[in-house]
């Protein structure tokens, strides 16, 4: 399986309302301590596609700005609220609330090298 593919199939398992970061997308596809490789293939996803873009964030709890992404990053934060996300007032979510935790199967799928 292709870099890029073992990504999507991990955000694609984020349920709607919860959230994972950049690292933690990383760590569960195998690529520890590669963070940006992560944000680099989802700036890849469209529109029409059944990735969830949206849920994965920063570290800090927060949607990463970029000029690049010609406003999505508002988009972002729309979709995320939709599916009952909460911001405070200064951009962040709660990881401690919103964080998804992944169920011990796909944990064991991914360790046995189903995924990767």
């Amino acid at each position: 399986m292709k870099t890029y593919d073992r990504i999507y199939e991990i955000v694609r398992q984020i349920p709607a309302g919860r959230v994972a970061t950049y690292g933690q997308v990383a760590e569960l596809a195998g690529l520890f301590g590669k963070p940006r490789l992560v944000g680099y293939a989802l700036y890849r996803v469209t529109a029409d596609s059944d990735i969830p873009w949206q849920r994965v964030i920063n570290a800090q709890g927060e949607v990463s700005h970029s000029s690049l992404r010609h406003g999505s990053d508002y988009l972002q934060r729309e979709l995320l609220e939709a599916e009952g996300i909460a911001f405070s007032p200064s951009g962040q979510v709660a990881l401690s609330q919103y964080r998804w935790r992944p169920p011990l199967a796909l944990l064991q799928e991914i360790e046995s090298g189903y995924l990767g």
